[in-house]
């Protein structure tokens, strides 16, 4: 069964500057979060997708464990480089079983992963939120951290106060990758998302998902369709930006922190 879109990284060097860029689109943003091994995060939701600002705020709790590892260092790493989209997330129904799929396909980068910390309602009520996550690695994308998770508590975690954005973003209709060669990454992404097939959409392909979907394009493409730079692809291939349906924003097309933020009304 195919898996939906659950979640992108936004890394950035300043939280709370990058949530003022997302609030002056016309976002809803939540509080800032502190995870154990250093890295805070601020939470822009949407009905089962949400978008994560991360950033690296204390490096002395850096440890040795995985989440330090493929997480919080993997981000500190790629900020080094520069901003954008960091992680690709998908939905995850069995975190154990979709990491024995994922070591059946040759693509497991990790055991899977448990954690939980406090989340706070509107209201201000502290409520826990878990969630258990399963890497995966395309050799050919080491700019990209590819992963599964599973929300352990998810009454506590979706909330349809959060989900009310100022511009009329309803929803995600798809993550878009860059790549000088698309079909390097069709097995596995089929594999990653569970998908059947690709679809064909000129010079590279869309994979359709049960939440949004994944558009992969050469540079070029994209330059093209979003009448913008692509990132750097000489290390491989890169997200490149999120497409938001339903918007009722004036201007179609914004970049934010290295993210492109494309606008669609539905």
């Amino acid at each position: 069964m195919a898996r939906g879109l659950d979640h992108i990284v936004h890394a950035v060097r300043d939280l709370d500057a990058a949530a003022e860029v997302y609030q002056s689109l016309g976002f809803t943003v939540g509080v800032r979060n502190r995870h154990p091994w250093g890295t805070h995060n601020r939470i822009v939701q949407f009905p089962g997708f949400f978008i994560e600002l991360l950033t690296l705020a204390e490096p002395d709790k850096l440890g040795d464990d995985g989440f330090s590892v493929l997480f919080a260092g993997y981000n500190r790493d790629f900020i080094a480089r520069g901003e954008g989209l960091s992680m690709l997330i998908l939905e995850s129904k069995d975190a154990r079983a979709d990491e024995s799929i994922f070591r059946e396909a040759g693509i497991a980068a990790s055991q899977g992963m448990r954690f939980e910390r406090e989340g706070k309602r509107p209201d201000g009520t502290t409520v826990k939120v878990g969630f258990s996550l399963g890497f995966a690695d395309d050799k050919y994308a080491p700019d990209i951290h590819f992963c599964i998770c599973q929300q352990h508590f998810p009454e506590n975690f979706w909330n349809p106060a959060f989900q009310n954005h100022a511009n009329g973003v309803q929803g995600v209709a798809s993550v878009v990758m860059v790549a000088d060669d698309p079909a390097q990454h069709r097995d596995f992404l089929l594999s990653f998302t569970g998908a059947e097939k690709t679809h064909a959409a000129g010079d590279g392909f869309t994979i359709a998902l049960p939440r949004g979907a994944i558009d992969l394009m050469t540079p070029a493409a994209f330059a093209e369709r979003f009448e913008r730079a692509a990132p750097e692809t000489a290390r491989g291939a890169r997200l490149a930006a999120i497409r938001f349906s339903g918007a009722t924003v004036t201007a179609r097309k914004q970049n934010a922190l290295g993210a492109g933020l494309v606008f669609e009304r539905s």
